[in-house]
């Protein structure tokens, strides 16, 4: 017997309609709610319903495996968007003093300078807006490359925040004052919008990890605290993924609770202050390793 997971109202959810509802955004998502998410994931589902005007979960069940529209609305309200300007400090250090002078030496030469740079779930916008930053801080000369930052996230909600580029005084209390003035313009009472300059480094695009498809080889790749929401299978496969996408000697930058580890690819893991990132071995440098 299903016993609803609360009483007392119409649209009283019961542990199986949880699990449909599980499965179903977990099948075309690859995003898993486990047992730990329970109650968070009831208490989205019904707010969702109510404001829908609906009854029982099964019509919403129905809605959601017949319509993208109507799948595409459960799917964000039940994300959580954790997001801000140069969250974890030790990574960007990590990219600004290792990372970019590293590369700036390795393709100075090169005719294009080139620097491809993935931000895999972005979210808000946060993210690769701080990875621009980075750039422009690190990079000698950055108008002489040709620098081209990726952010992608499965939500289009959050994307057309990012893509609006306009944030409270409050979410930019990370910039500098310096950033601040060279790269956002006033908009509004206590509002700032990200400039053209900053802005036109960033390509924003409607992702789905789990449906990934080839966009080229990447100098960096971003996906801090995406993986987590994954089941061990798909974790596993999408590091391998991201392994290719690498460029050799390219770096991959995770939160801290994620792992390569089960993944079983050859990338060097870093330890740059606080921070932990990982490094894809290029041809020579394996083959060196292994002589050795």
């Amino acid at each position: 017997m299903n016993v609803p997971i609360e009483n007392g109202n119409a649209n009283g959810i019961t542990d199986h309609d949880l699990v449909e509802l599980r499965h179903a955004i977990e099948n075309r998502s690859g995003i898993r709610f486990d047992e730990s998410r329970t109650r968070f994931l009831s208490a989205r589902v019904r707010q969702h319903m109510s404001e829908r005007g609906m009854t029982h979960p099964s019509e919403l069940l129905k809605l959601v495996r017949g319509s993208n529209a109507e799948y595409e609305r459960l799917l964000e309200r039940v994300l959580t968007q954790e997001t801000s300007f140069f969250r974890y400090p030790a990574m960007y250090h990590a990219l600004d003093t290792r990372v970019l002078p590293e590369l700036h030496a390795k393709k100075f030469w090169n005719n294009p300078r080139t620097l491809r740079i993935w931000s895999a779930g972005c979210s808000t916008g946060e993210e690769p807006y701080s990875i621009a930053l980075t750039v422009l801080k690190a990079l000698e000369l950055p108008e002489a490359w040709s620098i081209e930052i990726l952010a992608t996230d499965i939500s289009r909600k959050a994307l057309d925040v990012a893509e609006r580029g306009h944030y409270s005084k409050r979410e930019l209390e990370a910039i500098s004052a310096e950033q601040l003035q060279a790269h956002f313009s006033a908009a509004g009472s206590d509002g700032y919008r990200v400039k053209p300059k900053l802005r036109n480094m960033i390509n924003f695009a409607q992702m789905n990890l789990a449906q990934m498809v080839y966009m080229g080889r990447f100098d960096c790749i971003f996906c801090m605290n995406v993986l987590i929401y994954f089941s061990d299978e798909l974790r596993a496969a999408l590091i391998r993924r991201f392994y290719e996408y690498l460029e050799p000697d390219g770096y991959l930058f995770l939160g801290h609770a994620e792992s390569v580890a089960q993944a079983k690819v050859d990338l060097e893991p870093i330890v740059i202050d606080d921070s932990l990132i990982y490094r894809k071995a290029s041809a020579a440098r394996a083959a060196m390793q292994e002589v050795l």
